[in-house]
């Protein structure tokens, strides 16, 4: 059997809730999208939430709604999946990469800093966080440069619903847009909850909220009075999702709680079952006052203790029917992106992504695959320990 590093898991009543949706008069644009964005609304509570068609669409009808454009300075995470970038690139903004910490794979005030000053940026327009394997870490710390530089923040939290962090002794959701202007979502199958494809947008701003209901559906406001007779008010195209993608969203949504403590309880197992293998093998633990979802199951292998490479490891791991995954490869080592390294070393970029690999976790994974992960692990590192 071949273990996979995640995998959706769909059962009878979502089928039934894609059925009813399949029978009725509307399948695209119906009820069941409203009924998306006001059940998040409330369980991120806060004032706005968009659906759209992905966590991609997300990201960059997010970056239009906050006027994003040629030559506009965009900061993000040098570790990321191509989205994020792809979304500012094809605006035109100036992208700069911002380290990030060799543990975590996100950005940390210091190494934003250290961008900033590298760089001799002056003036930003967006700061873009993204919260790696499902761990909102230094939000709040963030916050300050939004502040200070009175530019935009984005939280790219596609990998992070059902996480949550404390600030004052208030427990806050991802999502809640309380340190940023925007978060986005993704509802792809390998996420927390999947729609099959779609995303989520959050706000508390209602300006952003309008121009974003705008660009998600060709730029067209229509007129309740006359609604043969719409207007187009800026040039867009077609961003939304459909009544059967929201109603998969909607049934999942009744089993976020059970996915996001299984795969804590999952992240657990690997803890205890890894832990003689530290020096090693080590699993980041997270501060007390953070959540994970539990996105990814992220290993920091010491590779130099090791006679084989990471390529060689993963190689042999596959032969046991075992596939983990890179997340991510740094933006700049794409030949597309090879110039956006500009004058920085990102040395700890570079540490992270030679040595971190995600391993399987989702809601379905069973015992026998989880012992038959780690005795392949232990049995490799005890057979190319140096």
């Amino acid at each position: 059997m071949i273990i996979k590093y995640n995998k959706q898991y769909v059962d009878k009543s979502d089928i039934r809730e894609v059925e009813k949706v399949l029978k009725s008069e509307l399948i695209t644009t119906g009820p069941y999208i409203a009924k998306l964005e006001s059940t998040f609304k409330k369980y991120f509570n806060t004032k706005y939430v968009l659906a759209c068609s992905s966590g991609t669409t997300a990201l960059y009808i997010s970056m239009r709604a906050l006027n994003i454009k040629k030559n506009d300075v965009v900061i993000m995470p040098s570790i990321n999946f191509v989205a994020a970038t792809n979304a500012a690139a094809l605006l035109g903004a100036k992208i700069f990469l911002c380290d990030v910490d060799s543990k975590t794979g996100q950005i940390t005030p210091n190494k934003l800093n250290e961008c900033i000053k590298i760089n001799k940026l002056k003036k930003i327009k967006l700061i873009i966080t993204m919260y790696l394997g499902g761990a909102p870490l230094n939000v709040a710390e963030l916050f300050k440069f939004k502040k200070k530089y009175n530019c935009f923040l984005i939280e790219d939290s596609c990998h992070a619903l059902g996480a949550s962090y404390k600030f004052k002794n208030r427990i806050i959701k991802v999502g809640s847009s309380l340190h940023t202007d925007i978060s986005t979502f993704s509802l792809h199958p390998t996420k927390s909850i999947t729609s099959g494809e779609g995303g989520l947008i959050t706000t508390r701003s209602r300006s952003i909220y309008e121009k974003l209901k705008l660009i998600r559906s060709h730029g067209i406001r229509r007129n309740k009075n006359k609604y043969w007779e719409p207007e187009v008010l800026l040039p867009s195209l077609n961003f939304r999702i459909s009544d059967i993608n929201a109603a998969l969203a909607l049934s999942q949504f009744k089993k976020l709680s059970k996915f996001i403590n299984k795969r804590n309880k999952i992240s657990n197992i690997y803890y205890k079952n890894l832990n003689d293998y530290k020096k090693v093998v080590k699993i980041s633990k997270l501060p007390k006052d953070v959540h994970s979802s539990c996105h990814l199951q992220l290993l920091i292998i010491d590779f130099k203790k090791l006679l084989i490479s990471k390529n060689q490891f993963i190689k042999k791991l596959n032969k046991n029917d075992i596939f983990p995954q890179y997340h991510y490869m740094p933006i700049y080592k794409f030949l597309f992106y090879k110039n956006l390294k500009r004058n920085q070393s990102f040395k700890d970029s570079e540490q992270y992504y030679k040595s971190v690999l995600s391993f399987p976790i989702y809601y379905s994974l069973e015992k026998k695959s989880l012992t038959k992960i780690f005795n392949t692990v232990k049995k490799m590192i005890n057979n190319y320990l140096k």
